[in-house]
């Protein structure tokens, strides 16, 4: 397990898997559509990279880790690692609470005119919640999104059909629909993306007061 996560990890860095090296693996997987491992092989080879490329691909990889990796790892000292450790559970926590706070609370209050709340932790670990808002004794679950790139869009509507079990037990737990908030950063800010789920939550405000 070790290894692969170092060759894992070094690979994504150096984006030795990326399309302009490897090709598009998925297009022509789908392209193929083949029966077994060696037909999909035969394919590859012939058609998207050769075996001399991915060989040169693996060289560079090792070529990576047993040279830049560690000769960084040589620079590493005991007090960068215990610096890291407290700014990545200080420093940047904190940030990311802040920019969570500023998204939420400063753009979801305004928008909604209504109160936001944290979601307690046993919320965020069985229905995958972040936020809620309360109406008429029932709730309204908020599960928040940032994004890097717009590219990553759809890898977020994967993960939220994965979870779609565990929001739909929480609006039967308690009466309201979670509803999935993106952000993205423009800046130092972060603004809300897909703006259109605030139309969506105030009809469920709506609702959920009209009962």
């Amino acid at each position: 397990m070790a290894k692969e996560w170092i060759l894992n990890s070094v690979m994504n860095r150096f984006q030795l898997n990326f399309k302009r090296n490897v090709g598009a693996v998925s297009e022509a997987i789908r392209r193929c559509t083949p029966k077994n491992k060696e037909e999909w092989a035969e394919y590859y080879f012939k058609n998207v990279k050769s075996k001399e490329d991915i060989e040169e691909l693996g060289r560079k990889l090792y070529i990576k880790i047993t040279e830049v990796i560690v000769s960084e790892v040589e620079k590493i000292t005991e007090i960068d690692c215990i610096d890291y450790m407290f700014d990545m559970v200080i420093n940047r926590t904190y940030d990311g609470y802040t920019t969570e706070i500023t998204t939420i609370y400063g753009q979801l209050e305004k928008e909604l005119n209504v109160k936001i709340e944290p979601a307690p932790d046993e919320w965020d670990r069985l229905y995958n919640v972040d936020f809620y808002v309360e109406i008429n004794n029932k709730y309204i679950g908020l599960q928040i999104k940032p994004i890097t790139e717009v590219s990553h869009i759809p890898n977020i509507f994967i993960e939220r059909s994965l979870q779609e079990k565990t929001h739909t037990d929480f609006s039967k737990n308690f009466g309201g629909k979670v509803f999935y908030i993106t952000s993205v950063k423009e800046g130092n800010k972060k603004k809300i993306y897909n703006t259109e789920v605030i139309t969506d939550i105030k009809e469920e405000i709506d609702r959920l007061r009209s009962l």
